[in-house]
């Protein structure tokens, strides 16, 4: 039989009151379980000392017997120095964009690039080369005037 040390909930509707158990891992979150070890409430302030009350000799006692934590019980017990706290798995690249479309994005970026020192390249050119002065040609205008 596998022991767990876990979250049993109880309360009323959105007002959540946990309760820590000791359970077979077969038998259902609010059901069936062998020892209560502590209590958990969620609403208290981080810094409140009711927020988890546990008994330390006991759930040092399961702990020794073979029960594992839950990974919310292991944060909760690793906060007051009795677990490690649980390791974080590492993101799966399926939040990642796939292999098409990074090629797609770096397409993007270069031809961005490419077409922004164009720009710079053109506006350094208009800058260096003199203006070109047009011919007056209001002096035509007035000989037509005047002929």
């Amino acid at each position: 039989m596998s022991l767990k040390i876990r979250l049993s909930r109880g309360g009323a509707k959105k007002a959540p009151f946990y309760r820590l158990v000791v359970a077979d891992s077969r038998s259902p979150r609010d059901g069936r379980f062998i020892e209560r070890v502590g209590t958990h409430d969620p609403r208290l302030p981080h810094d409140h000392k009711d927020r988890l009350i546990i008994k330390e000799d006991r759930i040092k006692h399961w702990m020794s017997v073979g029960a594992k934590p839950t990974d919310r019980v292991q944060r909760l017990l690793s906060k007051i120095g009795l677990a490690e706290a649980p390791a974080i798995p590492t993101q799966t690249k399926k939040d990642k964009p796939r292999a098409k479309t990074l090629e797609r994005m770096k397409e993007a970026e270069e031809a961005a690039k490419a077409a922004a020192e164009a720009a710079a390249s053109a506006e350094a050119e208009a800058a260096e080369a003199p203006a070109e002065e047009a011919p007056a040609e209001e002096a035509p205008a007035e000989e037509k005037a005047e002929g």
